[in-house]
């Protein structure tokens, strides 16, 4: 099991979010894909072939696959399960963990600015949050410092529609944040599998 798991720790920061966003639907159908022995092969010529996500436009697809499929390669055998055949919410949940786990800028970002705010009981997101976080990340980061400033500016804005997609954020113009309730079920298997920080980051 421990095979299948990325530690953020080892992960380069990148701008994969750009091209990949929440993408909850194609998760759930790479996902169930990978449930029924599909090797990665196999489910990018599917999903191509058959335009599987029902993407207008095919380098859209091409672009986002691979980090759905890094995502789902992320998880044990018990949470592609729950993904495939428990509520959306409950998907939704596994789904925001493995882009965490595979996305060590949005980890830190649910870390140093979602999981903060709550401990602080401060449900408001504002701009100023977001630019504050990036800056800091170019300050610390040779690499995330070459980064376009319209690549910066697409960045901030997946990582907050991540959280709208989620329900974690109302909207960016309200700002207004909500902790979500993690199933237990999800909650106890992170734990046991030695991922409880991903729990406590999403705000339980």
């Amino acid at each position: 099991m421990k095979g299948l798991m990325v530690m953020e720790t080892e992960l380069k920061y990148t701008s994969a979010l750009t091209g990949a966003a929440f993408m909850f639907y194609e998760f759930k159908q790479v996902a169930i894909l990978k449930e029924a022995g599909l090797s990665d092969t196999e489910i990018r010529k599917k999903v191509i072939d058959e335009n599987l996500f029902q993407h207008e436009k095919i380098s859209s697809l091409k672009r986002g696959l691979p980090y759905v499929l890094r995502r789902v390669n992320a998880l044990d055998e018990t949470l592609r399960n729950m993904v495939i055949e428990d509520s959306n919410e409950v998907g939704k949940t596994i789904n925001l963990y493995a882009i965490m786990k595979t996305n060590r800028l949005f980890y830190e970002f649910m870390e140093e600015v979602i999981y903060e705010k709550f401990q602080l009981n401060n449900y408001s997101l504002e701009k100023k949050d977001l630019n504050t976080f990036f800056t800091m990340k170019m300050e610390q980061n040779e690499n995330i410092a070459k980064w376009t400033e319209e690549t910066i500016k697409k960045l901030k804005h997946v990582h907050s529609k991540i959280l709208i997609d989620m329900g974690m954020l109302k909207n960016m113009k309200s700002g207004e944040l909500n902790r979500i309730i993690m199933d237990e079920r999800v909650k106890n298997h992170l734990t046991d599998i030695g991922d409880s920080k991903y729990v406590h980051v999403i705000g339980e």
